[in-house]
């Protein structure tokens, strides 16, 4: 069986969602909806962070639930980031085996496709912001080079702004869907799920990407400030010279008018 986990947007209206889908869900959250369509064996699992997970379904059933999904999807995702992991059933073990690109189930148990649907979406929302945390240090790097080889950037105020926007924006997403590194709720008292999501934790290197993710930020923040002293040191240059320039256009003048007066009296 298959597992297929896709970041379609930044953000999905969930409660939107619920309303319009015709199922009844088999759990469901503020930040998470889960599906089960028992007779078909298929599950889907909806994140408000933007990941659609399916387990079990068809390319053809994936591709019209993502076209209905996607009209609830806000900042929707142009990059292709998607994950794919392998569920088995082997009712001859005793717990579950994960391994780097599958995992076997002594057998099919709602909380334990949950805990993996989880995962497998925490890893992919991973991918989407390395993706982005590397686009951004690397946008940054620009200006750091141009500061070594030249000494100055070349930079205009508006398009720093506008770069600064965009690093913040970006920090704010990953601070307001922190929760995703969360443990749920439903391993807390049961041993056998906690040990299957720190498993699979393990596998996906969350922890591990997460401190990575937040590196790459820092360093970016303090290029920004570096930039931002600059920029602003450029603006007291320029305002300074215009002072001078100003006091000298009034000094001139004052010259000029002493000089047309006596000129004048003769």
């Amino acid at each position: 069986m298959l597992i297929d986990a896709y970041q379609i947007a930044e953000t999905i209206h969930l409660k939107r969602f619920r309303n319009d889908f015709l199922h009844e869900p088999a759990h469901a959250s503020s930040w998470d909806i889960f599906y089960v369509e028992e007779e078909e064996k298929r599950f889907l699992h909806v994140f408000s962070y933007g990941v659609v997970v399916f387990v079990g379904y068809d390319a053809v059933g994936k591709s019209n639930l993502l076209d209905f999904i996607k009209k609830y999807a806000e900042n929707p995702v142009n990059l292709d980031v998607n994950d794919y992991f392998t569920l088995l059933v082997d009712k001859s073990l005793s717990r579950a085996i994960v391994k780097n690109d599958s995992i076997t189930l002594p057998q099919i148990q709602l909380d334990a496709i949950r805990i993996i649907t989880l995962n497998v979406a925490q890893s992919v929302a991973m991918d989407y912001y390395e993706t982005l945390s590397l686009e951004i240090l690397n946008a940054s790097k620009v200006y750091i080079d141009q500061l070594e080889e030249f000494g100055k950037v070349k930079i205009s105020k508006r398009d720093l702004l506008k770069f600064i926007g965009k690093v913040k924006n970006i920090k704010n997403s990953i601070i307001d869907n922190l929760y995703i590194l969360d443990d749920p709720n439903i391993v807390w008292d049961n041993e056998e799920l906690q040990r299957l999501h720190r498993q699979l934790k393990d596998n996906f290197d969350i922890s591990p990407r997460f401190r990575d993710l937040d590196y790459r930020l820092r360093i970016v923040e303090e290029n920004l400030v570096l930039l931002t002293d600059l920029l602003q040191h450029r603006e007291s240059s320029r305002l300074e010279w215009i002072i001078i320039i100003l006091i000298l256009v009034e000094v001139l003048n004052v010259f000029f008018s002493e000089w047309l007066r006596k000129l004048w009296s003769h």
